[in-house]
C-alpha cells in the first residue's frame, strides 16, 4: 500500500473526507468488510464510545485483544494499549487511529533507566502498570492494571520483595490497603496529577450529597477525600449499585458518557484540574483521535502497531500472567 509522506510524519492518515458522506454508516461498512473490530478505551471522545464494538478500562481491553476472533482490530486509545493489543494478538492487523497518541505515564519510565533501577534490587519482584511501553512489560514478572493490582498483589507471599513501577501514586495506595512497602519509580500520569482538592471541597459545598469518586494514580490527599477509590471500571460500576444521584469524579472525563448512559436519572460532575480556566480534566492524547481519523484508519488500514517478536515474546509472559490471575479472581 502507498502511503503518503505528510502521513509518515504526522502519524496518521490526514485524507481530506468529502463533505456528503455518512462517516459513522461507512465506518460500519468498512468494519463489516474487513472483519474489524473497534476497542475503545472509556477515556475517548463520546462519538467514538458509541460507535466501538467494545469500550473498557486497559485490564478489559486486554482481555478483549486476547480472545477475539476479529482479522484487524482498531484500538481508539493510546499507544500502550495498541501495543498491548499486538502483544496479545500477533497475527492480527492492529491500527491505532493516531501514533501520536502517548501516554504521560509510559514516558516518566523510560526502559534503560527502569532496567538500572531493577539491578539495584536484584532479589525483588517486578510489577509494573499496564500504562507502560512494551520494553517495560519485558522486563517484568507481572503486569497490573488498576482493576486487578490488589489481587495481583496479594497473590505474593507477605514478606515478597517487590518493585512497583511506573506510578507512585498507584503504588503508594496499594501499600496503604496492602501493608507492603513496595519500592515504588517515581512516575505519575499529568492527569491525574492535576486534581485540585481546594476546588473538589469548594464543589462539596455548592453539593453536599455529592459522592466523591477517584482513581488511584489521583495523589494521596484526595484519595483521603474520597467517598470510593477504585480504578475507571470500578467507578463506573459503583455509581450504578449506589444509591447517590450525584457525584464528583476524579479522573479522565471521557469516563461521564458512560456513566450518564448507564445512570440517566444521575449527575455527575467532572473533578476540576489546578487550572482556572477549565472545568474538567482530558487526556489531551487520548482525545488526539477522532472519527475522521478512525474512518481513515480502516481505510488505508494504517497506521500499523508493530512489536519485534524477540521483544512481544517476553511482554506476553507477564500480560498472561496477569491474565491468569485475574481469571482465578473473576476480575
Amino acid at each position: 500500500m502507498y502511503i503518503k509522506e505528510e502521513w509518515l510524519k504526522s502519524g496518521f492518515v490526514n485524507e481530506p473526507i468529502p463533505a456528503d458522506i455518512d462517516i459513522k454508516a461507512e465506518i460500519l461498512k468498512l468494519k463489516e468488510e474487513k472483519n474489524a473490530i473497534i476497542m475503545a478505551h472509556f477515556y475517548q471522545t463520546n462519538e467514538i464510545q458509541d460507535i466501538a464494538d467494545f469500550v473498557g478500562d486497559s485490564l478489559a481491553l486486554a482481555q478483549e485483544a486476547a480472545k477475539t476472533d476479529a482479522d484487524m482490530i482498531v484500538l481508539a486509545g493510546v499507544n500502550f494499549m495498541g501495543e498491548t493489543a499486538k502483544i496479545l494478538s500477533p497475527d492480527k492487523l492492529v491500527l491505532i487511529p493516531d501514533l501520536n497518541a502517548g501516554c504521560s505515564l509510559a514516558d516518566s519510565c523510560p526502559a534503560d533507566e527502569f532496567e538500572a533501577f531493577k539491578k539495584q534490587y536484584p532479589d525483588h519482584k517486578v510489577l509494573t502498570y499496564v500504562n507502560t511501553t512494551a520494553e517495560i512489560k519485558a522486563l517484568s514478572d507481572v503486569v497490573v492494571t488498576s482493576t486487578n493490582a490488589k489481587a495481583i498483589v496479594d497473590s505474593f507471599p507477605a514478606d515478597e520483595k517487590i518493585i512497583f513501577g511506573p506510578d507512585r501514586n498507584l503504588g503508594n495506595y496499594l501499600n496503604s490497603i496492602s501493608g507492603r512497602n513496595m519500592v515504588l519509580w517515581d512516575g505519575a500520569c499529568h492527569v491525574h496529577e492535576k486534581f485540585s482538592v481546594e476546588k473538589i471541597i469548594e464543589l462539596k459545598t455548592d453539593y453536599p450529597d455529592a459522592l466523591v469518586l477517584a482513581h488511584p494514580e489521583c495523589k494521596q490527599p484526595l484519595l483521603v477525600l474520597a467517598d470510593f477509590v477504585g480504578s475507571t471500571a470500578a467507578l463506573l460500576n459503583f455509581t450504578k449499585s449506589s444509591t447517590a444521584t450525584t457525584f464528583i469524579v476524579a479522573t479522565e472525563s471521557g469516563i461521564l458518557h458512560q456513566m450518564e448512559l448507564s445512570n440517566p436519572q444521575k449527575t455527575f460532575i467532572p473533578a476540576p484540574p489546578n487550572d482556572s480556566t477549565c472545568a474538567c480534566n482530558d487526556c489531551e492524547y487520548m482525545k488526539l483521535n477522532s472519527l475522521e481519523k478512525l474512518y481513515n484508519s480502516l481505510k488505508f488500514e494504517w497506521p500499523t502497531v508493530e512489536v519485534d517478536d524477540e521483544l512481544r515474546k517476553k511482554a506476553v509472559l507477564p500480560i498472561n500472567e496477569m491474565l491468569r490471575i485475574s481469571a482465578e479472581n473473576k476480575l
